[in-house]
């Protein structure tokens, strides 16, 4: 969301062609005067970047946005995925359901799916230092080191652009304290500006936009027990041959989940595609029911 607009008149100054999409009616008036006052450097549109493609059928009620639409009204063509960024978005996730959002923004990267049917579109969005905190967990860190952790890792380059404290921005409650979100064990004084940049490797080897909804179930299964030994989740999926598997790829067999590089992971999942065993059915029911959620 654009709000009052100080990203957006920064990024005008700095010579970007912007569209803002804002949800807001009460910041489009203004907004819109600034586009009138410019010669087509800014496009503004009552949208909600979190709600691009809604699985909603039928005809969308804005603040709602087809992810086509918007793209064919920017004048941006698809890409190859190998190809350059085609596109920068800037923007504040909103707090409530950060880390929803987050993930929503995983399942159509990994999927090729909304944005990324454009190919790999940059992202630089402002998080709170707890959830930039997860992103960027190093293996070991059992309390820390999750699932989004490793899919963030492997699917994004991720570079810290800015820190600043949560005492800049008007976040007062009505009885005087800082609104800003509980982190628990996480540090959290800060609000991060973070740049999220697709790999152009990520669909290397056996991993693919089509089955990759199946490569993010079995990495967030993984988690479910992450203290557990990897032997013990191999024997789970009743495969046999496990102690092979692990020496083929270099892993220790006592490994624990969360001792995993993300690297592990997408090689454990390539040599699991390469098994008999392991189909791309194999988790079908548990891998819709994860999607539909996050959708």
């Amino acid at each position: 969301a654009s709000g009052p607009g100080i990203v957006t008149r920064s990024l005008l100054d700095a010579g970007f062609r912007v569209v803002a999409l804002e949800s807001n009616s009460d910041f489009l008036t203004d907004l819109q005067s600034l586009e009138n006052s410019l010669d087509g450097q800014l496009k503004v549109i009552h949208g909600d970047f979190f709600r691009l493609d809604p699985l909603a059928k039928g005809a969308l009620k804005p603040p709602a946005v087809s992810s086509d639409q918007l793209f064919k009204t920017m004048g941006v063509a698809a890409v190859p995925w190998r190809a350059d960024v085609p596109l920068k978005i800037f923007g504040i996730i909103p707090q409530p359901l950060e880390r929803n959002r987050l993930w929503r923004l995983l399942f159509a990267m990994y999927e090729c799916g909304s944005i990324y049917r454009y190919g790999r579109v940059e992202l630089n969005l402002f998080i709170s230092e707890k959830e930039y905190t997860v992103l960027t967990a190093k293996p070991g860190k059992s309390k820390i080191y999750q699932a989004l952790t490793v899919l963030a890792q492997l699917g994004y380059e991720i570079e810290l652009l800015h820190k600043e404290p949560w005492s800049s921005f008007a976040t007062n409650l009505k009885n005087g304290g800082l609104a800003i979100p509980k982190a628990g064990r996480l540090p959290n004084d800060h609000i991060c500006l973070v740049r999220l940049t697709p790999q152009q490797n990520l669909f290397t080897g056996g991993l693919k936009p089509s089955n990759a909804s199946t490569f993010i179930f079995m990495v967030k299964q993984s988690f479910a027990k992450p203290k557990s030994k990897l032997t013990d989740r191999l024997n789970s999926w009743s495969l046999d041959n496990s102690d092979a598997l692990l020496k083929a790829l270099e892993i220790p067999k006592n490994a624990a989940m969360c001792n995993l590089y993300p690297e592990d992971y997408k090689r454990l999942f390539e040599a699991l595609q390469n098994s008999d065993l392991f189909a791309e059915t194999f988790f079908h029911d548990e891998v819709l029911a994860s999607t539909r959620t996050m959708n």
